[in-house]
């Protein structure tokens, strides 16, 4: 591969747009009625306080209140994943709003006879952060399809992707923006290295709109082969270079023909790109075209046997560029809002079960995601949960068991909670194992614990004196009351134990049953935190089939202090990609799977079957529990050998050659350390791969 013409950072890219290809698109009317109705809800609404009971009467309230400004008296049917339309979602769901059109609205100044597509720009309260591009075919079946000037409008676009799609809907294009003059280094470097790629339409060369935005567009991948197949005719990445200063940093999108529109937003988190995850057949040659190409390299490897849940396996890289931006902590809101570190998770399949198997096989390569950040996730997802539950409208997320937060045990309430010594009494542990196993017993029979083990959430801590006062037995009535207070903060600790021994002090008891209560995952590296959550899937036209999500994250880094006494640089992707969450992830998708298997055959009388799909969710909530302890183990690991690295290199800046070898032997020991963690995961892994096959070939058997 040649150097990069731009020197070591490569390309001057970031992220712009992304297009998702739908059934229809509703007249920007009809969105702008429902953005109004919202927005005077908002207006009338006044929740009371935010504690988890009096949640439920706001949630009354705002369903009446809904209900009246929609002069709507109905029962509201059960809420559904498939055969909703996103754009409603994202308004209703996120607060997000229709910012932009194509072609223009009626009564507009923009020409538009020769649109053959109805699309809408949806994009949260800042206008330089997500951009949603929403586009179908127009619904006039009588109308001439005359060809339509901006090329990435034209109607053809969504026929090869449906066609290349199963005829599915899905994310169709990943948009980047371009700095000068590299427009035309892409366009000669596909064209030299990925012809194969080209569409028609661009063999000659970019698209010029005048005093728009120049426009380039290819396949993303290859249907086999790198360089020797033909081109996968579905998922685009298009290149959008604005043709001056000033259309490049007016926040609105940039690519050509897109009208803005006003937009009134409330309560509306600004969310910005992070990462865009594709499914493919060939995932090594998806990277090499990258680099090739936009001198994109790997930053993370999930090798094979790493990511596993039962029989499926898949592999995983993440790509990207070198951005050339870095802040100090005191600039966090500029890190939060960057889009010039690009991220590319790319996922192949080692086995032919599992999610991103079913994915190729039912709907073939393509964009499995769109990850995006915003800055407070707890009040996000708990807004986004709220709305649906008032609106009838939003998203649903991924079911995560709860054992992945924490569950009760008996040894628990042995021990107590260790590291605050002021809930014990005179010995060292909090309760006898024997009257540990009463109060255990009565937390079972009297209904405070789930089948799982784990605490009901809003039980209150008056509840469970009220409950365990009522039904010790006298023998151990003294011990009991003597160390009640720990005993019901144990319990009550046990709803997020887990995430306490990653997180400590760092959050409060209410930080922790919010992200409970909204099923949000956590992962830590170093001193960077994680934050994540997926929707269930999204442009879904029937229940159970694969179909592309999204996933929101915030990135929570440290606050290190550098030897000069100055904030160090925060570094772009702090907090990584989790390795904990990426299992989590792959895992909750095959469990959300198995319960809905479940449900199904519950409700069709099979009982063989619904008790197969069950053992399924056990087998996998099993495997994740017992990944949990070693996915900490690696992530210690690589945490240790990521400061020995640093060190390393600023003892060969202050030429220490002691300090040097010292940090090496260290930087040796953590990479033996995570490669006997790696090891053992992959061991159970094949343990559970195994118990899954079992459990396949003797249901097969019936």
């Amino acid at each position: 591969m040649t150097p990069s013409p731009n020197g070591a950072d490569g390309i001057d890219i970031k992220f712009s747009h992304v297009q998702l290809y739908v059934d229809r698109v509703c007249p920007v009317s009809e969105y702008k009625e429902f953005e109004s109705s919202l927005n005077k809800f908002h207006e009338s609404f006044n929740p009371d306080s935010n504690d988890a009971e009096v949640s439920v009467d706001n949630i009354c309230k705002g369903q009446q209140l809904w209900n009246s400004l929609q002069g709507n008296a109905e029962e509201k049917t059960a809420f559904v994943s498939h055969g909703r339309d996103v754009v409603k979602q994202l308004i209703a769901g996120f607060g997000f709003r229709v910012t932009g059109c194509y072609p223009d609205v009626p009564g507009g100044t923009t020409p538009t006879s020769t649109a053959n597509t109805n699309s809408v720009l949806v994009t949260s309260s800042d206008p330089n952060g997500i951009q949603i591009l929403v586009t179908s075919v127009t619904n006039d079946k009588g109308a001439e399809k005359l060809g339509e000037y901006y090329h990435h409008f034209d109607a053809s676009n969504v026929d090869k992707f449906y066609n290349a799609h199963s005829k599915r809907q899905g994310i169709a294009v990943l948009a980047f923006e371009v700095g000068p003059d590299c427009l035309d280094q892409i366009f000669r470097r596909y064209s030299e290295l990925h012809p194969n790629l080209l569409p028609s339409e661009y063999k000659q060369g970019v698209k010029v709109y005048e005093n728009e935005a120049n426009v380039f567009e290819v396949f993303a991948y290859y249907k086999g082969e790198q360089t020797v197949s033909i081109a996968d005719q579905g998922t685009k990445l298009r290149f959008v270079e604005p043709v001056n200063s000033k259309s490049g940093s007016n926040g609105r999108c940039k690519l050509p023909g897109i009208i803005s529109l006003p937009a009134e937003f409330h309560s509306c988190h600004p969310a910005y790109f992070d990462h865009w995850v594709s499914n493919v057949v060939n995932r090594t040659g998806f990277l090499e075209t990258l680099e090739d190409v936009l001198y994109f390299t790997p930053k993370v490897d999930f090798n094979a046997g790493v990511v596993a849940a039962g029989e499926a396996q898949i592999e995983s890289t993440v790509t990207g560029n070198k951005s050339a931006k870095k802040w100090t902590t005191t600039e966090k809101d500029a890190a939060l809002k960057d889009q010039s570190q690009i991220y590319l998770p790319i996922n192949n399949a080692l086995t032919e079960v599992g999610h991103v198997h079913g994915f190729l096989e039912e709907i073939g390569q393509g964009v499995q995601h769109i990850a995006s950040r915003v800055g407070n996730i707890i009040d996000f997802i708990q807004q986004a949960n709220d709305r649906r539950k008032m609106f009838g409208e939003g998203f649903t997320f991924l079911n995560i068991p709860r054992s992945y937060y924490g569950i009760l045990t008996r040894d628990m309430l042995v021990k107590g909670l260790q590291y605050k010594e002021e809930h014990l009494a005179s010995t060292k542990e909090l309760l006898s194992p024997d009257c540990a196993n009463f109060v255990y017993d009565i937390c079972v029979s009297e209904g405070l614990l789930h089948d799982d083990c784990s605490l009901i959430l809003d039980t209150r801590e008056d509840t469970i004196k009220k409950i365990i006062d009522s039904k010790i037995p006298a023998l151990h009535q003294e011990e009991y009351s003597l160390n009640r207070d720990g005993v019901v903060k144990t319990i009550l600790h046990s709803r997020y134990v887990n995430l306490y021994n990653l997180l400590r002090d760092h959050l409060s008891e209410d930080s922790y049953v919010s992200i409970v209560r909204n099923k949000i995952l956590v992962d830590v590296q170093g001193e960077d935190l994680l934050f994540q959550i997926f929707t269930s899937n999204i442009l879904q036209r029937n229940s159970g089939e694969e179909a592309p999500f999204f996933e929101f994250i915030q990135r929570v880094c440290s606050e290190c202090i550098g030897a000069d006494g100055c904030p160090k640089k925060l570094k772009p992707g702090c907090g990584g990609f989790g390795i904990r969450n990426f299992l989590t992830l792959f895992l909750s998708i095959e469990v959300t799977k198995a319960m809905f298997e479940a449900s199904n055959a519950k409700d069709c009388g099979d009982d063989a079957g619904y008790a197969f799909a069950q053992r399924k969710v056990d087998l996998f909530t099993e495997q994740l529990n017992e990944s949990n302890p070693l996915l900490t183990e690696i992530s210690d690991a690589m945490t240790r050998e990521g400061m020995a690295r640093d060190n390393i290199a600023a003892s060969n800046q202050d030429e220490k050659k002691d300090d040097n070898e010292k940090w090496k032997l260290a930087m040796e020991n953590e990479s033996l350390a995570k490669a006997r963690a790696n090891e053992k995961l992959m061991e159970c892994n094949l343990k559970y791969r195994k118990l899954m096959k079992e459990l396949r070939e003797s249901q097969s058997q019936r």
